[in-house]
């Protein structure tokens, strides 16, 4: 036993020196999904901080529109260009989708009006057809902003009126769901890509068939990688927790321990459908459809981009049982939520289904040559 898996740990010395001298193995496992976290973390990290950009054109004197206007212009939502200074230069601006509105303070708008002692007017919103939900969104904004200001000048109750309350709860974000998304992106490019690339070169070569010569079993070769890439895994996605924790600020919430557990398990489960397709095929062009055909459904299907409720029902239902769709699940609840690795039978039930499957096609169709 002792010589079995001192065979196996050789191997996977061997395995782990070749894939860090193997610059395109190491650009697809580590920098092509740090390229996609780059992408969609910018993408993402604004999404939940919606901004209107605007011109605004005062043509008003008043104290009360200039102060009004200092004040839009320091609104974090409202993005004003003060550049704009004329209302034809801001139609043009808008047709070309460079503004979502206009904003303008006519010459009356802050006058104190006779037999009153406050400011009144009327702002006005310019838009085009194309941008109605942007300017109602404005419109309500400012109205608030307004009904705000008159509460000062004028008493009104009213008779009904809402109210709002934060719960101590922490809901997941935009970013959040696409994080999770890109580590079961970088488990298909290791567990998948990897094998699938590297069996039909070492065949091609005849590695494996002088491999086979040898009293090295196939469960040893099989463990060895499952070893050596569950490390370099570990590695890569290690690299993207750097990244996205210092750049995009990712608040981790579960158990560090128990996501490296789970992630290895992903890796583990992956890596066998690729140990059988590489493991099968005799060629690269052979096995290249293959891989695809199985691997878009997963990427686009098992929420790595997109959440899975948006997708209709009965989509969400037949999604549900492709072999990505409980690894990135179970990441998100144990990276988001905060989940132990007992609270995920259903993920952990149906990944050890599609272990002993995938591995036992792994075995019966691998060929030495």
């Amino acid at each position: 036993m002792r010589k079995s898996f001192y065979t196996v740990s050789t191997f996977v010395r061997i395995n782990t020196k070749r894939f860090f001298r193997d610059r395109l193995a190491l650009f697809f496992s580590i920098g092509f999904p740090l390229i996609f976290l780059f992408v969609f973390g910018n993408l993402n990290s604004g999404s939940n901080n919606m901004s209107f950009k605007v011109a605004l054109i005062n043509q008003s004197q008043s104290q009360f529109s200039k102060d009004f206007s200092k004040q839009l212009s320091d609104n974090r939502i409202i993005k004003v260009n003060k550049a704009i200074t004329t209302v034809d230069d801001a139609k043009e601006r808008m047709n070309r989708s460079e503004l979502d509105a206009t904003i303008i303070l006519p010459s009356s708008f802050g006058e104190i009006a006779p037999g009153t002692s406050y400011p009144s007017g009327q702002a006005q919103v310019l838009y085009t057809q194309n941008n109605q939900q942007s300017a109602a969104a404005l419109t309500s904004i400012l109205d608030a902003q307004f009904k705000s200001i008159n509460s000062h000048f004028v008493t009104n109750n009213v008779p009904l009126s809402v109210t709002s309350t934060q719960l101590n709860e922490r809901s997941l974000s935009a970013f959040d769901y696409t994080f999770a998304g890109l580590l079961g992106f970088s488990i298909i490019g290791m567990g998948i890509f990897g094998p699938v690339n590297v069996f039909p070169e070492l065949k091609k070569m005849g590695i494996l068939r002088r491999l086979s010569t040898t009293p090295l079993k196939v469960w040893q070769y099989f463990l060895s990688n499952m070893i050596g890439q569950a490390f370099i895994g570990l590695i890569s996605m290690a690299i993207m927790f750097v990244v996205a924790i210092t750049v995009f600020h990712l608040q981790v919430v579960g158990n560090w321990l128990e996501l490296a557990v789970f992630l290895v398990i992903g890796v583990t489960t992956i890596l066998g459908i690729g140990l059988a397709l590489g493991g099968w095929a005799k060629n690269e062009r052979q096995v290249a459809p293959l891989a695809n055909i199985i691997v878009f459904p997963m990427m686009f299907l098992s929420g790595t981009f997109f959440p899975r409720f948006l997708m209709p029902e009965w989509l969400q239902q037949v999604s549900a049982f492709l072999p990505l769709t409980p690894i990135i699940d179970g990441i998100r609840l144990i990276l988001t939520e905060g989940k132990h690795l007992i609270d995920l039978g259903p993920q952990l039930g149906l990944i050890g289904v599609w272990i002993v499957v995938i591995y036992f096609i792994a075995f019966r169709v691998f060929r030495w040559e």
